[in-house]
């Protein structure tokens, strides 16, 4: 039985016991332990089911790779399902519950699966769930569906917090084992701003467990002294309990930081995530140790020797009294000599190396225990725990020789450095036939845009096991950091570790090599999707010969712990299926996150009222104070009206209308996008994002442009104006600003990375103010003695000027048809220059005036609006703006989707203005019908109405709409059915209802 030492137990404070609960249970840790640890202390080794067969699973790691442990962990609004035990630091009052199971975990219905595990191989579902078709609705998916997934969902809402952190590092270290240590000492004393992260609550990784010397100096004196140095360093930042989720193009690197995870009662977040660049970054992640493949290794109580040792050492706590090591490498010796000294039983080490081992296995022998080399394990006993193993043959098929008694199995087939931060970013691997592994290729690293490598592998995660190895390669990692980045590398020498020699690994991908079937369907790679040495042999029979075929087929990796135990197993039996060599069969691929993030980290603050923030102009507080009636505009509210007293909206909107055509007009337009675009080639750039030609245009000049994306489709329009040579401010719709600014950058990151243009999204950098009206010229005088005279600053052209004293940029350019000036300030002036602007334009009767004012106003003058007059459906020559099309330009976005021969279809509908002849307004989005029915029964329509409104100053209802060859249909009456049942009859006219030559804006 598993149980607590009077021995080790070097991380708990003994003094301090803790409460717990599993399963309604009630336990006691202490401060320290791991929920693994604390349940292995009282025996439980019982921790769950598997998803497949729902077979018995217990512990069989002590990190981030267990594929067993998991359990739902808190209650009500703190539960969370799917947590490792290995990883969940123990806390007073923890409660946990196991999963996969039903009605209880010693009793589950479920398990009857394994026993029709014959008929149930890898694959089955492809086969069995096609025929016959009537039964997947009603029966096939719903028991998909209620078989699906491991844990339950939270059902109650999350209250605790969670953040985002942004960080800039020199060197990014990720793992706080020696040889990550010595690589942030070795940049640090470089001069390097350095990140150190590591992923548990302790530093020095395996080392202080494992042993060895530094300097002749037990292992632990020097992490604590090289500990002290880092802290003591201003440039050195360190983090535990973080871990380096991914690393990502141009030095980006996730960080998960668990906060409060081991103290739910401490302010702060629960968890942060950390977006951090870093110039070089360092994955000294260190190296998982591999199960072996024999019948009945996934019955709980066989682990892996290093959690053995860990649980030993660390948390003081057996797994059983009489342990078994099972191995191909001296690593495990370990483990049995650390368990000797603690005085359990150690029956036998079972090495299936002929030759057997080194140092370790002498001093092994030295102890008594009993060596036994050339063996193996033929199968374990035992059904929810572990009775006894039989002894074989490593070379033959399974003979038992003798049942050796225990209640544990250690086992160790090798170990894998953790490569996957490495390949996240594109690191190749090379196979290592020595070691029996895949390590980071060093001539393959992750490299940036310039082709320079900005990630080194460090230590064990670089191949390097032993100790010596692992602090010299760390110390030439944090120095080769260094010096990429410009800085002196520091002269100091490499610690000197020392360890015992090893005798070489003799690969053991299944245990005996000639198992028969009978035992090859008991031997699991893959513990939680419950996939066996026998399922990936079958898929290889079944012709899926590529591993990501073969990983999809069997689901081998496919876990919550994405294979960290069973990948390097899967490719080297599904290479011997295939009579190839492992490197030929080559790896899965790598995706972040390293294990599971919470979906609260990465939401972060975005809840509530915080989930998209309403976005304030520094003119909001004036339209709050004087009756403004907000609507909702992308991530603004702006205001769609100023209501006064005794008015509806209709009144007010109309007021407004009249009054800035009359008059004088002020809008809020700080909302619209604002883009620098800067750079030699911003020119060329914009030629491919606009359809007409930007770098044609003339310093202190503005052009409307129209922007589609690959498929021809309007996605945004706006007027640039070019600020100097290498310079454009790019005006975009308030809704598009965002998404624009990703579009651009989604084009210069991945196609046009080498061209030579910048972008800043300045939208809230400065308010934008809207002065229309036949009085704009006269108030803006009253305020600048810069010349403004249309001679000066004529239609489509952009100047600075000074507004009372305030720095401004006035652009002459105009969507309502009025005379019209948009002046641009510093965000912090834009109250100051509206209040001013009120108070001088009261003689000028101004009027300030929402959105709805705006809308009217634009279609009054047939100016289109995207995501009315466009759907994403909608093309340039939809709208009758051939105009805006270049014909000089070789190439834009859209323009070969411009060709297509659905785009150049006659009967596209085509924008037209409509007037209803009773003068009413038609209803948004109405069809135009016409006769006859299509093949679904419906009435056939031919156009449809894009926006519609009450026109003040034409006093009767206007449309604009699409119609199939509109403009060959003026003056044509059409049908719009209504949906109470009655047609409005509308006439088509130009879009263009109000001063059709433009006279009034070009005053």
């Amino acid at each position: 039985m598993s149980t607590r030492l009077a021995q080790g137990g070097r991380l708990l404070n003994k003094g301090r016991a803790m409460e717990f609960t599993f399963n309604g249970k009630r336990l006691r840790g202490f401060e320290g332990d791991t929920l693994a640890s604390a349940l292995l202390a009282n025996d439980q080794m019982l921790i769950g089911r598997s998803f497949k067969y729902h077979r018995p699973r217990g512990i069989v790691a002590s990190g981030g790779e267990e594929p067993n442990a998991l359990v739902g962990l808190g209650t009500g609004n703190k539960f969370e399902p799917n947590q490792r035990a290995t990883t969940t630091e123990l806390f007073n009052g923890l409660s946990c519950t196991s999963q996969n199971h039903w009605p209880s975990l010693e009793f589950d219905i479920g398990a009857v699966n394994s026993k029709l595990g014959r008929f149930l191989p890898a694959g089955f579902y492809y086969k069995m769930f096609i025929h016959p078709r009537p039964l997947w609705k009603h029966v096939y998916e719903p028991f998909i569906r209620r078989s699906a997934g491991l844990g339950k969902a939270p059902t109650e809402r999350d209250e605790d917090r969670y953040e985002h952190l942004y960080a800039f590092f020199d060197v990014v270290v990720i793992g706080g084992g020696v040889a990550g240590l010595q690589a942030a000492r070795s940049a640090a004393e470089a001069g390097a701003k350095v990140l150190v992260m590591e992923q548990t609550a302790h530093w020095g990784g395996r080392a202080p467990v494992d042993g060895g010397t530094v300097n002749g100096q037990p292992v632990d004196n020097f992490v604590d002294e090289t500990l002290a140095a880092l802290r003591d360093m201003p440039n050195v930042t360190l983090r535990n309990r973080m871990m380096g989720a991914g690393v990502y193009d141009h030095g980006y690197v996730l960080g998960y930081e668990r906060v409060t995870d081991h103290q739910p009662s401490a302010p702060g977040p629960r968890h942060r995530l950390w977006r951090i660049r870093a110039g070089q970054i360092i994955t000294a992640t260190g190296a998982i140790e591999r199960p072996l493949s024999f019948a009945g290794n996934d019955i709980p109580g066989v682990m892996l020797a290093s959690a053995v040792r860990d649980y030993a050492v660390n948390y003081g706590v057996s797994a059983g009294d009489r342990t078994v090591v099972v191995t191909n490498n001296d690593d495990a010796y370990l483990t049995a000599i650390t368990l000797k000294k603690l005085g359990l039983d150690v029956p036998a080490i079972i090495d299936a190396r002929s030759a057997g081992g080194g140092a370790l296995a002498d001093e092994a022998r030295g102890l008594g225990i009993r060596v036994e080399t050339g063996k193996g394990v033929a199968k374990v006993k035992g059904g929810k725990r572990v009775t006894g193993v039989s002894l074989c043959n490593q070379a033959g098929e399974g003979a038992e020789i003798e049942e050796i008694a225990c209640d544990a199995v250690a086992m160790s087939g090798g170990w894998s450095p953790v490569v996957h931060l490495w390949s996240h970013c594109g690191g190749k691997l090379v196979w290592d036939t020595a070691q029996a592994h895949f390590r980071p290729d060093v001539d393959n690293a992750p490299t940036g845009a310039k082709g320079e490598a900005f990630v080194i592998a460090a230590g064990t995660a670089n191949g390097e096991l032993s100790l010596a190895g692992a602090l010299a390669d760390g110390h030439e990692a944090g120095r080769e950091a260094a010096r990429r980045l410009g800085l002196k590398a520091s002269a100091s020498d490499a610690p000197k570790g020392d360890s015992p020699a090893e005798a070489a690994i003799e690969p053991v991908w299944m245990m005996p090599q000639g198992a028969p079937i009978k035992l090859r369907m008991k031997s699991w790679l893959d513990y939680q999707n419950d996939v066996k040495v026998s399922d990936v042999q079958l898929a290889a029979r079944e012709g899926f010969e590529s591993v990501e075929h073969a990983k999809r087929y069997t689901t081998l990796g496919m876990a919550t712990d994405q294979g960290k135990l069973s990948n390097i197993n899967g490719l080297a039996i599904l290479s011997d299926a295939l009579n190839q060599p492992i490197p030929q069969t080559g790896t899965t691929t790598f995706r972040p996150p390293y294990t599971p993030i919470s979906l609260s980290a990465i939401a972060g603050e975005a809840r509530d009222e915080l989930f998209q923030p309403i976005r304030r102009t520094p003119i909001q507080g004036w339209h709050d104070d004087n009756g403004a009636v907000y609507e909702p505009v992308g991530q603004w509210r702006r205001p769609y009206c100023f209501t006064r007293s005794g008015e509806d909206n209709h009144a007010a909107v109309s007021r407004e209308i009249r009054q800035t055509r009359a008059r004088l007009g002020l809008l809020d337009a700080s909302t619209l996008g604002k883009i620098i675009v800067k750079g030699p080639d911003a020119g060329k750039f914009l030629d491919m994002l606009y359809t007409n030609m930007m770098s044609t245009l003339k310093p202190g000049k503005c052009r409307y442009g129209l922007m589609c994306n690959e498929n021809g489709f309007l996605m945004d329009d706006g007027v640039v104006a070019r600020i100097d040579e290498d310079t454009f401010l790019c005006h975009t719709t308030t809704g598009g600003a965002e998404s624009i600014h990703g579009h651009m950058e989604d084009w210069l990151q991945c196609e046009w990375w080498d061209w030579k243009v910048y972008t800043a999204n300045v939208t809230e950098q400065y308010a934008q103010i809207a002065v229309v009206g036949p009085e704009a010229r006269n108030v803006l005088a009253e305020l600048t003695e810069d010349d403004i005279s249309a001679e000066t600053l004529p239609f489509m052209g952009w100047s600075d000027i000074t507004l009372d004293g305030i720095p401004a940029r006035a652009y002459r350019i105009s969507f309502s048809g009025e005379l019209s000036y948009e002046i641009a300030v510093a965000a912090g002036h834009g109250r100051a220059l509206w209040d001013r602007l009120m108070e001088v334009g009261a003689k000028h009767d101004v009027m300030p005036y929402g959105t709805e004012g705006l809308h009217v106003m634009r279609a009054e003058k047939g100016f289109i609006m995207i995501g009315d007059e466009t759907d994403g459906t909608v093309i340039p020559q939809d709208l009758n703006m051939q105009w805006a099309i270049s014909k000089k330009k070789e190439d834009y976005l859209g323009k070969r989707a411009l060709e297509r021969s659905h785009m150049a279809d006659p009967t596209r509908w085509k924008l037209v203005g409509l007037e209803t002849l009773d003068g009413s307004v038609l209803p948004d989005g109405a069809y135009a019908t016409e006769e006859g029915v299509n093949d679904n029964g419906q009435r056939k329509v031919q156009g449809r109405v894009t926006s519609t409104y009450y026109s003040p100053t034409l006093d009767r209802g206007i449309a604009m709409g699409l119609l199939r060859h509109g403009p060959d249909r003026m003056g044509e009456v059409i049908d719009f059915p209504k949906v109470d049942g009655t047609v409005v009859q509308a006439r088509v006219v130009d879009p263009v209802f109000y001063d059709k030559d433009g006279e009034k804006q070009n005053v």
